[in-house]
């Protein structure tokens, strides 16, 4: 009889391995590329600079007139607004240009080099 017990026992590691498993896949599909947004998000932000044309979390198209520590006047339909660095969603020109202009610029840039 006591054999049959000591023979169902089975590993410790054994019964860990599944939820290894499940962790590694999360952190795989799940925090990975939020970690790798974030980095972009933050690149982005830092490279913002006077003159481009940005889109705002909130859908408020314009165009930067003044850059600050963390905030900055932009310009959209002749009304000046202050809004918050992290307000900025993303660059209008490079978002939503047709694929021919953007084909253009790629060229301009190439020959330029």
């Amino acid at each position: 009889m006591i054999q049959v017990f000591l023979q169902a026992e089975s590993s410790p590691i054994a019964s860990f391995l599944p939820l290894a498993l499940v962790l590694v896949v999360m952190y795989l599909f799940f925090f990975r590329p939020q970690i790798k947004k974030q980095k972009e998000e933050k690149k982005f932000r830092e490279e913002i600079a006077k003159g481009m044309r940005i889109v705002t979390n909130s859908g408020i198209h314009g165009k930067i007139l003044e850059i600050q520590e963390h905030t900055m006047i932009i310009e959209s339909e002749n009304t000046r607004l202050k809004i918050d660095k992290a307000a900025v969603s993303k660059e209008f020109s490079a978002t939503y240009l047709p694929k021919e202009e953007k084909a253009a610029k790629k060229e301009e840039k190439k020959s330029e080099k």
